[in-house]
């Protein structure tokens, strides 16, 4: 013997177990040119050299990583550096993952909503939106709440307000993101929700009391003072409540007047002055403590990376409350019943 080791050779099969391949496979990739066999049996039998395990083992694993075949064969011969190719399919994978997430968060929304076919089809669309077309449909949202004018940058008192409702999806947004997107879209698309925006526009604006949310105005002196009281625990109806309702109906009337509003109320007697107040409060207390324009800012914050808001719907609920009651108490008083020392109209 000359000492030369004669190169090992293995058949199909055995190439396909060391590499867990199945033989249907091996041949395919062989056909391909992928591995090309070392020689041939008598019988015609293929017969694979050693370095045909790496070979295939690196295929494998390309696959796996989702290459094709064109992209495999220029790597395995050299035609492409291996970084390059990894480099490309990688940013392709990137792409592919902003597509799964906006299917995650259509599916998500639909199984929270129970939507119908039809509302499936919008959520789909929403959130296949381009960042145009998400422009667009913000701006078509706002203009239609507070004007053309204060979405396309023109003067105007709320500009400003447009432009802090105005929602950013970032470009790598995460699940939470794109499902708040979503959610916030639908919404925005909402008439009824317009109707209530727009709504408590027009009465921010007759009270000259425009800016940034969460609305200052009515909504800041609401928190001052009727926050503590429900962070005590004071119950609406109790004659601690009545206090907190008269020093809240007595700054909302400064309020009003500083709008001009405030010198009709005046010219006519207290107890309609009263009675107009107090409709007036309630139904704004009541629009602004509506849970579809608490969730927008939720949704808002989300979209954008910002800080959770602050839930202004206790507050207002509890002011809801307290002054209906103490509203309830005033007429029994008027009507000469004493209400157990809760304050007359004189105290409002």
């Amino acid at each position: 013997m000359n000492g030369d080791a004669l190169p090992i050779l293995l058949t199909i099969g055995e190439l396909a177990r060391r590499t867990g391949l199945t033989v249907k496979t091996v041949r395919f990739y062989s056909d391909q040119g992928i591995v090309s066999p070392a020689d041939r049996n008598p019988a015609g039998h293929r017969r694979y050299g050693a370095d045909a395990v790496a070979r295939l083992d690196l295929v494998r694993t390309l696959r796996e990583l989702g290459l094709g075949l064109p992209e495999i064969r220029q790597v395995l011969g050299r035609e492409r550096a291996l970084s390059e190719v990894a480099a490309a399919h990688a940013a392709a994978l990137d792409v592919r993952i902003r597509v799964l997430r906006l299917r995650q968060a259509v599916l998500r929304t639909v199984a929270a909503r129970g939507a119908t076919t039809e509302e499936l089809t919008l959520v789909h669309r929403l959130a296949r939106l381009t960042e145009d077309e998400r422009g667009r449909l913000v701006g078509e949202f706002l203009a239609a709440v507070f004007g053309a004018a204060a979405v396309s940058g023109g003067e105007g008192c709320w500009g400003g307000v447009a432009e802090s409702l105005t929602p950013r999806l970032p470009e790598r947004p995460s699940d939470e993101q794109v499902e708040a997107w979503v959610e916030l879209a639908l919404l925005a698309g909402d008439d009824g929700f317009r109707e209530l925006l727009r709504g408590l526009a027009e009465d921010e604006a007759a009270e000259g009391t425009t800016g940034a949310p969460p609305r200052p105005g009515l909504a800041v002196l609401v928190r001052r003072a009727v926050g503590p009281a429900v962070a005590a625990g004071v119950e609406p109806g109790s004659a601690e409540a009545a206090r907190v309702v008269a020093v809240l109906l007595e700054r909302y009337a400064e309020l009003v007047g500083t709008a001009g509003a405030g010198q009709q109320l005046r010219a006519r007697l207290p107890e309609q002055l009263v009675d107009r107040l107090v409709d007036r409060l309630v139904e704004r207390l009541r629009a602004m403590a509506d849970p579809r324009r608490e969730r927008y800012l939720e949704l808002l914050a989300v979209v954008n990376g910002w800080v959770a808001p602050e839930s202004s719907g206790e507050v207002l609920d509890w002011a809801v409350r307290a002054v209906q009651a103490a509203r309830a108490v005033r007429a029994v008083r008027v009507g000469g019943v004493t209400a157990g020392g809760v304050a007359g109209p004189g105290s409002w």
